[in-house]
Parts: structure tokens; C-alpha cells; sequence
């Protein structure tokens, strides 16, 4: 990861924020002292999971699942038959 010194940053300022919004996330330091990290929102932090699809695989979806119970869930609900 790119370390910048807070002078640096201050003139480079617009550069910088493009760059990490491309996921190139940078820290700022200052006196050579790391005090800030400049990311992405988007940009998962390092080390984080991916949650998405993690499941894929493990079971499969009824083609009727949509209407399933239909009947029933209606009369839950006081529909009249």
C-alpha cells in the first residue's frame, strides 16, 4: 500500500481520491507516521469475506417455490374460499 506524505496529499488531493476510487487505497502520514487510510466505499477492506453465492451449491430452489402454500397462506390471511 502507497504511503503519502500529508503535503503530498494535500496537492495531489484530486489524483489521489481517483486513484483510490479505482480500489488503489493509499494512507496518509504525517512526520512519517501513518494516520489515516484513504479507500473506496466500494472497496472491501482487506481480510474481509465476500458473502455473495456462498451458499451456491448447498441446496436447489422448488420450480414452484413463488407458489408455494399459496392456499394456505391465503387462508392465514382470511381469504374466503
Amino acid at each position: 500500500m502507497q504511503k503519502i506524505n500529508i503535503h503530498e496529499a494535500k496537492t495531489n488531493l484530486s489524483r489521489l481520491v481517483d486513484q483510490a476510487a479505482q480500489g488503489e487505497s493509499f494512507v496518509i502520514a504525517k512526520s512519517g507516521k501513518p494516520m489515516v487510510k484513504v479507500s473506496s466505499l466500494s472497496t472491501p477492506e482487506s481480510g474481509q469475506i465476500k458473502r455473495l453465492g456462498f451458499m451456491k451449491g448447498e441446496f436447489t430452489v422448488p420450480a414452484d417455490f413463488d407458489s408455494m402454500d399459496a392456499e394456505a397462506i391465503a387462508q392465514l390471511f382470511g381469504a374466503k374460499q
